[in-house]
C-alpha cells in the first residue's frame, strides 16, 4: 500500500510540474525582442535651400557617401532606423514606441557643429528630445571631419542639453550601444 501511495504521489507530482511549465503565463516575456538594424539612412536638408538635401545610407557600418557640408549653412537631419525583411530594408516604429528606452548621442570630429534637436523630435515622457531629427549649424569643417552617431538602448539617465542647451549633442549614462556609425562630413 505505502508503494502505490509512492508512485501516486510521484505521479501527480510529474502531472503538477508539467502542467505549470506549459503554461504560457509562467514564461517570461523578453521586454527587448526586436530585430535588429541593419541600416540608417541619414537625411540632411539645408534649411536655406530645400533643393540642396543630402543622403547617406549606412549599412554594415559602411557609408555609400560622405556629407559636403558649408560653412555657416545650417541642415536639418533626419535620422532614419532600418530593418532587413527578405532582401529589403523597411522603417521600424520600434525607437520611437520604445522612445524611453533610446536615445542619440552625436560627436562630431574635425568639425565644429552646433547640434539643436528639432521642435518636432519625438519627446520622451522625461521631456528629452530623442534625436531623431536635428538641426546642424556648420561652424566650421576639416578635410577629415566626421559625425559619429550612436543609437543607446537603456541608458540609466540622458542629458539633451550636454554640452549646453545651445549645443544639444547628448550624453546618457549606462545602457547599450545599438548603433555606432560615423559618416566623413566635409
Amino acid at each position: 500500500m505505502k508503494k502505490l501511495f509512492n508512485i501516486t504521489l510521484l505521479l501527480l507530482a510529474t502531472v503538477f510540474i508539467l502542467s505549470c511549465r506549459n503554461g504560457d503565463d509562467d514564461i517570461p516575456e523578453d521586454i527587448h525582442d526586436h530585430d535588429e538594424i541593419g541600416k540608417v539612412v541619414l537625411t540632411l536638408t539645408n534649411k536655406a535651400d530645400a533643393a540642396d538635401v543630402q543622403t547617406v545610407n549606412v549599412i554594415g557600418g559602411v557609408a555609400d557617401e560622405h556629407l559636403h557640408l558649408h560653412q555657416g549653412d545650417t541642415y536639418i537631419a533626419v535620422l532614419d532606423f532600418q530593418i532587413k525583411h527578405d532582401d529589403h530594408y523597411h522603417s521600424s516604429d520600434e525607437i520611437e514606441e520604445e522612445k524611453d528606452h533610446h536615445f542619440i548621442v552625436f560627436n562630431p570630429a574635425d568639425a565644429d557643429i552646433t547640434l539643436i534637436r528639432a521642435a518636432n523630435d519625438i519627446v520622451r515622457t522625461d521631456g528629452q528630445k530623442l534625436g531623431l531629427k536635428t538641426e546642424w549649424k556648420i561652424n566650421s569643417t576639416q578635410p577629415t571631419g566626421k559625425m559619429n552617431i550612436k543609437l543607446i538602448h537603456g541608458p540609466t539617465s540622458v542629458n539633451q542639453n550636454y554640452p549646453s542647451a545651445s549645443n544639444q549633442l547628448g550624453q546618457t549614462v549606462g545602457g547599450e550601444t545599438d548603433v555606432d556609425i560615423t559618416v566623413d562630413a566635409h
